[in-house]
């Protein structure tokens, strides 16, 4: 079978399963919602959001703080928002120092900077990353709430954390939701920073 006529067919499996996992995805924007209401009374309040992922979900942490420091849609006041896989230097100077211990990097960045009533969140396409896991426990040690987006459940990662948002499918369509996932929280940050909803404290 020539390569022109196996293409198309890999190109609709990969598109099934992301109707899949975007169906997922579609039915727990609840807790987006939700989580975009928290991130706008904490960030409002002087709190702050730590963030981080490996390889492309790195990228979209970053995308996250980027939105929040800067803006998605809609204007509003500089947060503080931190990609804690943004600080090469630490995390080269971590690595060193411990041997290369490569679970420790976000952990002892998460030990430095978390506080209480402040927010991690940590993004993974399977929720097995040990360095997410160990900054996920700092964080919960630090009294921060801590929120994942994963993979599918259950896992490592989701089993730590307060709440999470698990996804079905392969590593890359839920690294793609995930996005839409950020996406979707930055809108939900802005609308309710403009109805008001981030001056009434959480349930």
């Amino acid at each position: 079978m020539s390569a022109t006529t196996t293409l198309p067919n890999v190109a609709r499996g990969h598109l099934d399963t992301l109707d899949e996992t975007l169906g997922a995805l579609r039915r727990q924007t609840g807790r987006l919602t939700r989580w975009g209401r928290v991130l706008a009374e904490r960030l409002s309040e002087g709190g702050r959001l730590l963030a981080a992922g490996n390889g492309g979900s790195a990228a979209e942490a970053r995308q996250l703080t980027a939105d929040l420091l800067g803006r998605y849609h809609d204007d509003h006041p500089p947060f503080s928002a931190i990609a804690l896989h943004a600080d090469a230097s630490s995390l080269i100077a971590v690595g060193d120092e411990y041997e290369y211990d490569h679970a420790e990097v976000f952990a002892r960045q998460v030990r430095a900077h978390a506080r209480p009533r402040d927010i991690l969140l940590l993004l993974s396409a399977n929720g097995r990353s040990r360095n997410l896991t160990r900054a996920a426990e700092e964080g919960v040690r630090a009294g921060a709430n801590v929120w994942a987006l994963t993979g599918p459940s259950p896992n490592p990662l989701a089993n730590v954390v307060e709440d999470a948002l698990c996804l079905p499918g392969t590593a890359a369509t839920v690294q793609e939701a995930h996005l839409v996932a950020v996406h979707i929280l930055c809108a939900e940050v802005e609308t309710a920073l403009s109805t008001g909803d981030a001056g009434r404290r959480a349930s």
